[in-house]
């Protein structure tokens, strides 16, 4: 007899003793019988009527692959959740070893890496370190503005977004911030790694990438400028110079007419904002306006 006529004489309650038994032996008895007895529990209204064996093969067949669909979706949810827990419990490691140290607008740190590093952090400026893997994995990571004074024969890597400096026992500067990545090595060496360009410094050195652009420079500086509440630009565009200005004094700048792009070359205090704006403005014909305590207007002169 066909399986399912042997069905549909199951579901009608008219199988015999020689085809109960058969029925018995198929692989699915045990679970029709399941489906079976598991249906008393609704209510009829609650399903939608089953008119003939044909249709209700349709639907059986089609809850036994949803059943296996269900069985699979489950193991992979399964499969999910520990790849979930596992991951939460390597980034409650990782950060828990973390060390991290930020600076505000206006605000300057100095701080000390495992091995007596000393680290003057510029304004609005955070530098991160695993302090665990330190004596293995000797790196940090930086975004903002900082000088590094290196103890004698330690080495590590400083990384930024837009590239890596590696240093061996020197005095350095580094400058990251959105367009502008800046190295200026001031005592010993060091190496500066940015997509494919790879430059050794050496003291008096400096390489700037200013919108993707490479360029060298030289110093006689022996340390950053704003390490004494100064900051010095050279050829660098208005613009940088305003949003250095921005936190240093946490203000907010606007620049009604002038080109922002314009090179200025340059300084101004950290101690007194109307001083550092007529330092600002005036080299470029530009005149300024404080509009309140937080608000600058900066405009341009008519020829």
């Amino acid at each position: 007899m066909k399986q399912d006529d042997l069905l549909n004489k199951w579901l009608n309650g008219s199988l015999s003793a020689d085809e109960k038994r058969a029925f018995d032996e198929r692989n699915d008895a045990e679970f029709n019988q399941y489906l079976m007895a598991y249906a008393k529990h609704f209510r009829a209204s609650h399903f939608t009527k089953v008119d003939d064996f044909k249709r209700f093969k349709v639907q059986y067949k089609s809850r036994q692959s949803s059943a296996s669909s269900i069985h699979w979706k489950r193991s992979l949810l399964k499969i999910a959740s520990m790849v979930v827990l596992a991951l939460g419990v390597y980034f409650t490691i990782f950060y828990q070893n973390e060390t991290s140290f930020e600076t505000q607008i206006s605000e300057k740190t100095i701080l000390e890496l495992p091995d007596k590093t000393s680290v003057q952090l510029n304004a609005l400026s955070t530098l991160s370190y695993n302090s665990k893997d330190w004596k293995t994995q000797r790196s940090v990571f930086l975004d903002g503005e900082a000088f590094f004074i290196v103890s004698k024969g330690s080495t590590f890597d400083v990384n930024t977004v837009q590239g890596k400096v590696t240093v061996v026992g020197t005095q350095f500067n580094v400058k990251q911030r959105t367009d502008y990545f800046e190295v200026t090595c001031f005592e010993g060496i060091v190496k500066v790694a940015s997509d494919t360009i790879n430059r050794t410094l050496l003291a008096g050195d400096t390489y700037r990438i200013l919108n993707g652009e490479f360029s060298d420079g030289k110093t006689t500086e022996l340390e950053p400028r704003w390490s004494k509440d100064m900051s010095y630009f050279e050829q660098v565009p208005f613009k940088e110079v305003l949003s250095e200005l921005e936190r240093q004094y946490h203000i907010e700048v606007t620049l009604k007419s002038g080109d922002k792009d314009r090179l200025f070359t340059g300084g101004f205090s950290h101690n007194h904002l109307e001083k550092a704006l007529m330092a600002i403005t005036q080299p470029m014909n530009l005149t300024y306006e404080l509009t309140s305590s937080k608000l600058v207007i900066i405009h341009g002169n008519e020829d």
